[in-house]
């Protein structure tokens, strides 16, 4: 490279970096061998590592309610994919995480067997008990405490009584819809009660005083569970009963509790052609890439033109750059603070509910931090 003397060299724009420090800052190059500015170095988030060609890197609040953006890509019942524009990767992962683990949900915690004489332990059938997603609001119950009794708040009950009748001679299959809820609590009396009163109501081992169906949230809408997932498989003769009781929780304290079957986020991908791909070039172009981000367009004269038209479903597999010669021809990135975010919610609470009560933990934990400081 020749050497230019510092008296001629162009010059830089007040309040802009030139481009290989404006790339550096916002893009994560993937080369051939392995990806570039993947961390934010120091010079780089220090307020004024750009002091000295008149660049403010300070993070202003203004700045960012301007750059700040939240796009919704797609929307079902069941999973949820938005971009999340201009924000830092751990905010992100702060909500990635606060979604696995700290939006409650309501999960089968107690299960009391009655009867089983299927080859399933109790406990495994317990245990799988605890992973069938209720489809119930959480916001409608309270978290219970050790000291606290079961009751139509904090509690929810569910029987299941299934047999295999010996004569069929065949094996019935028990599924999470054979659950049936019991809006009035526990139907099992306690092993200690003795009463000694025959007209007095048996202590079960829930303490309802009013049935949870009498209430306005659930009188038009019962409460019920994902259907179609398999607890066991009964031979003729065998048969369970048991009573089931869900109460409120965190994902944290156990996996049963994660309103997200999983939640998770990667970089916007960035496809560049650095030079005009025409004729067999671009058709061998379109051919190494195995999720079809390249199309040919045909711009007239009988030539044709690659472009890039998916560039969003690239994966950064770099076929397209692993021979010799096309990293001068294509460039891969990552956009540093654009965000595909995607949500898989397992039936408990739509995604954009999840989303929206993420949100509210993280400022909650943000109002905490601020008054222990203050």
């Amino acid at each position: 490279m020749p050497k230019v003397s510092l008296w001629d060299l162009p010059d830089l724009p007040q309040n802009q970096l030139p481009p290989h420090l404006q790339l550096q800052k916002t893009r994560v190059v993937c080369n051939n061998d392995a990806p570039t500015n993947v961390r934010s170095t120091e010079n780089i988030t220090y307020s004024g590592a750009y002091a000295a060609i008149g660049v403010d890197n300070s993070l202003r609040l203004d700045e960012f309610r301007k750059n700040f953006k939240v796009k919704v890509i797609k929307l079902s019942e069941e999973d949820m994919e938005f971009d999340l524009i201009g924000i830092d990767a751990s905010i992100a992962n702060a909500f990635r995480r606060i979604l696995i683990s700290e939006v409650p949900t309501m999960a089968i915690e107690k299960v009391l067997v009655a009867n089983s004489s299927t080859v399933v332990q109790d406990e495994v059938l317990a245990h799988r008990l605890g992973l069938i997603p209720i489809k119930v609001d959480p916001r409608l119950f309270d978290y219970m405490s050790e000291n606290d009794v079961p009751n139509e708040k904090n509690t929810i009950v569910f029987k299941l009584d299934f047999k295999c009748e010996r004569k069929s001679g065949e094996r019935r299959t028990v599924y999470s819809h054979d659950l049936k809820w019991l809006p009035f609590g526990s139907e099992y009396v306690l092993s200690t009660e003795n009463s000694s009163d025959p007209t007095s109501k048996p202590k079960t081992y829930t303490s309802f005083t009013s049935s949870q169906d009498s209430l306005p949230e659930f009188s038009n809408n019962p409460i019920t569970v994902t259907p179609g997932i398999i607890i066991s498989k009964l031979a003729p003769g065998q048969e369970i009963e048991l009573e089931a009781h869900a109460v409120k929780g965190l994902g944290k304290t156990h996996a049963k509790w994660s309103p997200v079957a999983t939640a998770w986020y990667r970089m916007l991908p960035e496809v560049v052609l650095l030079q005009d791909i025409e004729d067999e070039d671009a058709q061998k172009l379109v051919n190494k890439c195995p999720v079809n981000v390249f199309d040919i367009e045909d711009v007239g004269k009988g030539v044709k033109r690659a472009t890039v038209a998916r560039p969003r479903a690239c994966t950064l597999c770099r076929e397209c750059i692993r021979e010799p010669g096309w990293e001068e021809k294509v460039a891969l990135r990552r956009v540093k603070d654009h965000f595909i975010f995607t949500i898989e919610s397992t039936g408990a609470l739509p995604p954009e509910v999840l989303f929206s009560e993420a949100v509210k933990i993280l400022e909650d934990k943000c109002e905490s931090v601020i008054t222990e400081l203050s």
